[in-house]
């Protein structure tokens, strides 16, 4: 698929490569394609604040592809909050083994999205327009993920019923999130903690795989 954005290609491949992601060609260019549709359906959508697409190649596809390394344990992942698709869009482009739904209560977020899917030809992706407590799911999702949705806190009361049995959640934070862990219930555990430092930028982001104790 044809992308306006294909002169930052290169650019895109070479962070990829200091990341140590893998993309294929094709890969690429849904990607580029991915990123050249959100940024002409912000202008109607308000889909992102960033509109450089510069910028939205580092802050948005980067960042987003960046983790995809750190998924490869979890077969079925539920992107909550999931906005203009991020991180759930790009992760479904780079792992088409995976089953991802994209969840968010913004319809003309979602209605964005189901094109997004229909235009790509995403075959594992759900898109879900639902408050996260609305929402049911009977098998439950191996992983819960979020990026700037809310507090660990929050994110662990409103989507505890979509977690599956061994399930864990994965948030996307900034900074390591030190008061929100220490505040977390007694119930839940901190499995891992993984740092990545994004390519040519000062932001560092730091992934959270938190678990139900078995107590």
């Amino acid at each position: 698929m044809e992308s306006s954005l294909i002169y930052l290609r290169k650019d895109f491949l070479d962070k990829c490569t200091q990341l140590g992601v893998s993309v294929t060609a094709e890969q690429t260019d849904s990607l580029l394609a991915y990123l050249s549709l959100l940024l002409k359906w912000n202008k109607g959508f308000n889909l992102t604040a960033i509109t450089d697409p510069k910028e939205a190649l580092d802050l948005h596809l980067v960042d987003s592809v960046s983790i995809s390394p750190f998924i490869k344990d979890f077969n079925s992942l539920l992107d909550v909050g999931t906005g203009g698709g991020l991180p759930g869009i790009p992760l479904a482009i780079l792992n088409p083994d995976k089953q991802f739904s994209l969840l968010d209560t913004n319809s003309k977020k979602t209605r964005f999205l189901k094109q997004t899917v229909f235009e790509l030809g995403l075959s594992n992706v759900q898109v879900v327009n639902s408050r996260v407590q609305d929402f049911a799911q009977e098998s439950g999702y191996a992983c819960i993920l979020s990026r700037a949705f809310a507090s660990i806190e929050d994110m662990l009361n409103w989507t505890e019923h979509l977690l599956a049995e061994q399930g864990q959640w994965l948030a996307m934070k900034g900074v390591y999130p030190t008061e929100e862990l220490q505040q977390l219930p007694q119930q839940i555990q901190l499995v891992n903690s993984e740092l990545i430092q994004l390519p040519n930028r000062s932001e560092q982001r730091h992934l959270i795989y938190l678990q139900k104790t078995n107590q």
